[in-house]
């Protein structure tokens, strides 16, 4: 069941957003070659806990850290563990969620190790994240949840890229995953209508070859089939009478 947010859980809402998105954004300088995932995951829950937030994955179905750490070939779901040790040209992607006073936000980046190791996959980043801005764009009163889909669907195909299709973007409020369900493909004008007061997770995850996943032995890491890098970009937003209004953002700063 979906429901609307009061302008009370909207702030609180944005608060928690505001700390993933001090995160990510601190984030930044540790993703560097002879670094690895559990350095993340350590410099983000010292600053959670600055924050006095907790984090939103942690026992969440199990899961048993704050962050997830991606890389290359991984989409999503990735441990955020020692061994992984970022090499010159990976594509690192981090999803990290913030419990404050009792509501989620929730976001990911995708970095880049140095450089581009080819062209293709300068592609793949840049217009992953250019596709969550145009889904956001979407993201308006009386359009449909498809419309959000078709339109980050319609571009990175335009980019011979592909629309991973077993995990979707989501609600989120005082759950991490709420109603409605958004995937990154599907028919415009399908779907449940947008309605002021939702806040919603929008997240294309995007690769370079193959939609099609599977789940490693860790029984979380999904992994594209023909082993192509992927790439995740996500905000939390809220509908707004004009459109969405990025709440994971540090314009303005948190209080």
């Amino acid at each position: 069941m979906m429901r609307l947010k009061s302008p009370n859980e909207i702030l609180k809402i944005e608060h928690a957003s505001k700390i993933v998105a001090e995160v990510l954004s601190m984030l930044s300088e540790y993703v560097v070659e002879g670094s690895d995932a559990s350095v993340l995951e350590r410099k983000a829950l010292e600053h959670m806990a600055k924050r006095s937030a907790k984090p939103a994955f942690m026992g969440y179905r199990g899961y048993g850290f704050a962050l997830t750490v991606s890389i290359n070939e991984e989409v999503v779901h990735g441990l955020p563990l020692k061994e992984k040790v970022f090499g010159a040209g990976d594509i690192v992607s981090v999803d990290c969620g913030v419990v404050k006073s009792g509501y989620i936000g929730d976001a990911a980046y995708t970095y880049v190790v140095k450089d581009f190791r080819d062209e293709a996959d300068e592609v793949l980043v840049k217009e992953t994240h250019r596709a969550l801005y145009i889904g956001i764009e979407a993201a308006k009163p009386g359009n449909r949840v498809g419309d959000i889909g078709h339109a980050i669907q319609t571009h990175v195909e335009s980019f011979n890229l592909s629309v991973i299709r077993d995990y979707v973007g989501h609600g989120v409020g005082a759950f991490l995953h709420e109603d409605p369900q958004i995937p990154n493909y599907g028919k415009a004008g399908t779907g449940p209508i947008i309605r002021e007061g939702m806040t919603l997770a929008i997240e294309p995850m995007i690769s370079r070859g193959d939609y099609s996943v599977v789940v490693l032995e860790d029984g979380w890491t999904a992994v594209t089939t023909d082993r192509s890098t992927a790439a995740h970009f996500e905000h939390t937003v809220v509908v707004e009478e004009k459109g969405a209004r990025i709440l994971s953002t540090l314009d303005g700063g948190v209080q």
